[in-house]
């Protein structure tokens, strides 16, 4: 890795060729991060094999989802100043190193606790790689290739979140569920084996200042305890101690993080970036739609499961077309972003989640499953694909060179809080449905909440997504 002296950090990209590795790059990258989110999806298939097997209750089966999430999020802001403070191919290497190590160990878990301690290390060596991995693509790429990228990794995210749960069903049917977790090993040796060869080491920034770990450790904490505040109303109501008590600690915890980051010398994040109209608009697309995507999976997977007694191999083909919804949604996303902007985009993506979730509001206890469930998740999955692209777009049009790792960490970070939050959510509002004896009104309720949430977010996306069509940072520099 080069740490040479900083003096061609300002030549611009014009004066350095195009990296000719930088499709096979941009391949193995979007592998990695396709895997990372993958592993927030492809626990729901498997879950009530894992719940049977380890004994779980709703509670246990909601952190084995969040868990992960909840580091994966919570972490990603360090994991984004440390990739522009020690290089991205270094820190993207380590978070890879870690996320294969923990996947195995969440693979051999005996009981609950080694199941949501593996979890949560996968979602460490996560937050370390994503934001690492966004930042290489971001800073390898210029002008209209740099567009065509971002399309390209908003489509493999999107799909990701939607093809685990078809994998989930394949291996929870085949090997078994602690092939969900093992299948990551070869991968990532892969993957550490390849990456070096093909990903330019760009130069360090040591800045000498002292990581905000304080910072870091607070946003955890704070989602952590709303999370936890959630998933408890779902057994013990919204007036229980164990709701409340959480829930206010958790505003307590955002309120100090805010101080604590304009209080340090090196903030994780500074917090006027969110007061910029692109990153605020990415990030609240960003919380929306990942929270709105990981639930509908959650709970289409538990009612179909659950409630129908259907396999964990049917469940995972019912879930292919969704998967094929988000990766062509986002697809066409990435071309029309260019060509009318974000704004339209975003709005209509959160459109059609909106008309996908209503349509489940139909669901039943006996009619064909193909029929209620199928066109809703469909066109719901679709919608989502295009509103991640307009995040990653609306957030990195305007950034500096020297803060793309940073942003890309915040919008990374609400992308896993979305899926987290939402989780939680969705685990509460369904939890007659989750019960021993399922109730389907607790699934329509619940996908009544994200359908008025989807509208909701289209009209404030409206609002809130600047006009006109992003125009990347002109002139971006060159490691």
């Amino acid at each position: 890795m080069a740490h040479g002296s900083s003096t061609h950090h300002h030549a611009p990209a014009s004066a350095a060729p195009p990296d000719p590795r930088r499709w096979t790059a941009l391949a193995l990258i979007s592998v990695a991060q396709f895997m990372l989110i993958l592993d927030v999806t492809v626990v729901n298939v498997a879950l009530p094999d894992i719940g049977t097997d380890l004994a779980l209750s709703r509670t246990g089966l909601t952190w084995a989802v969040t868990a992960y999430t909840l580091f994966f999020g919570g972490l990603m802001l360090l994991g984004g100043r440390l990739a522009d403070t020690f290089g991205a191919r270094r820190t993207m290497l380590v978070g890879l190193s870690v996320f294969t190590t923990a996947s195995l160990a969440t693979g051999l878990a005996q009981n609950e606790a080694l199941l949501l301690g593996g979890r949560i290390a996968q979602g460490v060596g996560a937050a370390l790689l994503s934001p690492a991995a966004l930042s290489t693509v971001a800073t390898t790429f210029h002008g209209s290739e740099r567009n065509k990228a971002l399309g390209i990794w908003g489509a493999l995210g999107g799909a990701g979140f939607a093809s685990g749960v078809l994998l989930g069903g394949v291996l929870t049917a085949g090997p078994g569920w602690r092939w969900v977790f093992f299948v990551n090993v070869p991968v990532g040796l892969v993957l550490l084996g390849t990456l070096p060869m093909v990903v330019r080491g760009h130069s360090a920034r040591p800045s000498g200042q002292r990581l905000d770990l304080l910072g870091a450790g607070t946003v955890t904490a704070a989602t952590a305890a709303f999370i936890y505040g959630m998933i408890n109303a779902g057994d013990d109501g919204w007036s229980a101690a164990g709701t409340l008590v959480p829930l206010a600690a958790a505003v307590l915890l955002y309120g100090a993080f805010g101080w604590i980051e304009r209080a340090v010398k090196a903030p994780l994040m500074h917090v006027t970036m969110l007061a910029r109209r692109p990153v605020a608009a990415g990030a609240f697309l960003m919380l929306v739609a990942s929270g709105l995507l990981i639930s509908l999976f959650f709970l289409g997977s538990q009612y179909l499961q659950h409630a129908r007694d259907i396999s964990a191999l049917e469940t995972g083909l019912l879930f292919l077309p969704a998967a094929l919804g988000t990766g062509v949604g986002a697809h066409v996303a990435g071309r029309l972003v260019g060509s009318l902007g974000t704004r339209p985009v975003a709005a209509a993506g959160l459109a059609l989640v909106a008309a996908g979730a209503g349509l489940l509001t139909g669901l039943s206890a006996d009619g064909r499953v193909g029929l209620e469930l199928l066109p809703g998740i469909v066109i719901a999955a679709a919608g989502v694909g295009p509103v991640f692209v307009a995040a990653s777009t609306s957030a990195l049009a305007h950034v500096e060179h020297s803060e793309a790792g940073l942003a890309s960490g915040v919008i990374n970070t609400f992308h896993e809080l979305g899926a987290a939050i939402g989780v939680a959510v969705a685990s509460t509002i369904a939890a007659t449905g989750l019960a021993d004896v399922p109730s389907i009104d607790g699934f329509t309720t619940a996908f009544t909440v994200f359908a008025v949430t989807a509208a909701a977010a289209a009209l404030v996306s409206l609002w809130l997504v600047p006009p006109g069509k992003p125009q990347m940072t002109v002139g971006p520099h060159a490691h």
